[in-house]
């Protein structure tokens, strides 16, 4: 049920809130409804945005995706009213935000931009503690707050909450703005290009520690971004901007990929398509492989017969917790006296919660066929060779073509 803080008075009618108490109690997202929003600045002949509909569904991401000028950001600060419509009307829960106060409103819609955004003279408590300052919550519980956000973005609290921002790298810069998005817990995220700014490898870690975040949290996250295989792995939909605010296509990415609504959709999702549609699959959701297993305190003759009776004749060591620690093959074992130090350390593993494409990526950074896969603890899964990449591909053309 929507409440409003107790140390923060009354919420003026016709307010959209939520309890902030704890993250346990995290409400899901709020439903969005844009309906004929259109901005007409004064002296430009064009709209930056004309009549502009859309319905965004309760705890989904919905990634906005277009070229430079299409008013994607646009359409973004009108939902929190950084800048106002000229006309239609936008609802959250069902409330037309145009007749709240926008300050109350801005307190409950979280907000994370490039390059973070934070306030550079204060430090990351400071930073994070923004909206439940404003929001009248105490010291103790403000405290309390900012402990839970930073652990939640995988930062520890006492390493970095006195940290000022130009103490932090760009990737930690970003965590901490999703966590002072997050500290009032708003129904509704707006992320305005929030990695753009940072380097590829912190890019994929961040938009990965972003769909945990989701998982546990089910807001309504608008997100605007440039690139499209962002927005194919972040999205629960894609909506995708033409020129002048047109909406060229409102769907799943892979409804996207597997059908482009025009051309310059399928621009947008580019000859790579297919390979685009193994960001959509974990490698939780297809079948594994395996093969012989041991443990490194076992005797080595056993398990050297037991590989050189394989058509591939490798097998993996593994530890008292079940990580794979070596591989080795029945002639590395010939002469071999102990499994301890047999063979040659794994490397390139994936997890269970990666992408496809991630699995494809680590085989061709290590030059094989076959990726380990660890489980929730690193414990050995099992293993996903290339050809069940192909087959999924193959399997997903078909189903795009029957339907």
């Amino acid at each position: 049920m929507p409440c409003w803080p107790v140390s923060a008075g009354s919420p003026p009618r016709g307010e959209f809130v939520t309890d902030t108490s704890t993250a346990a109690s995290a409400p899901s997202g709020a439903r969005i409804v844009l309906d004929g929003v259109t901005k007409q600045y004064p002296g430009q002949r064009d709209p930056a945005v004309d009549n502009f509909s859309l319905t965004i569904p309760a705890g989904e991401i919905v990634v906005f995706v277009g070229p430079s000028g299409c008013g994607k950001t646009t359409i973004m600060r009108m939902i929190n009213r950084l800048i106002e419509p000229s006309a239609g009307v936008i609802t959250i829960d069902g409330r037309d935000i145009g007749r709240q106060n926008p300050d109350q409103l801005r307190r409950q819609i979280g907000y994370s931009i490039q390059q973070a955004g934070l306030f550079p003279h204060q430090t990351v408590a400071r930073n994070v503690a923004t909206v439940p300052a404003l929001l009248g919550w105490n010291r103790a519980r403000i405290d309390a707050r900012v402990d839970e956000m930073l652990e939640l973005v995988g930062l520890d609290p006492d390493t970095f909450r006195r940290r000022y921002p130009r103490q932090l790298s760009g990737g930690q810069q970003q965590r901490v703005g999703v966590a002072r998005a997050l500290a009032a817990d708003p129904p509704v995220l707006l992320m305005d290009e929030p990695f753009g700014a940072v380097d590829p490898i912190t890019r994929g870690l961040l938009q990965d520690e972003l769909l945990r975040l989701q998982d546990e949290l089910h807001k309504t996250i608008v997100f605007v971004t440039h690139d499209f295989s962002e927005a194919v792995k972040l999205g629960d939909r894609i909506a995708v901007l033409g020129n002048g605010s047109r909406l060229l296509q409102y769907d799943t990415p892979a409804a996207v990929l597997a059908a482009p609504a025009d051309a310059t959709v399928a621009g947008f999702a580019g000859p790579d398509a297919g390979l685009k549609r193994l960001t959509l699959t974990r490698v939780a959701d297809v079948e594994l492989g395996g093969c012989p297993t041991t443990a490194e305190t076992a005797e080595v003759q056993p398990f050297r017969a037991e590989l050189a009776a394989q058509v591939w004749p490798w097998g993996l060591v593994l530890d008292a917790q079940n990580r794979p620690l070596r591989w080795v093959s029945a002639e590395e074992l010939a002469h071999a006296s102990s499994l301890r130090e047999a063979g040659h350390a794994v490397t390139g593993t994936v997890e269970l919660r990666a992408s496809l494409q991630e699995a494809l990526e680590t085989m061709l950074t290590e030059s094989t066929a076959r990726a380990v896969v660890l489980g929730e603890h690193g414990e050995y899964a099992g293993l996903i060779a290339i050809d069940t990449l192909v087959t999924h591909l193959a399997e997903t053309r078909a189903e795009s073509r029957r339907a």
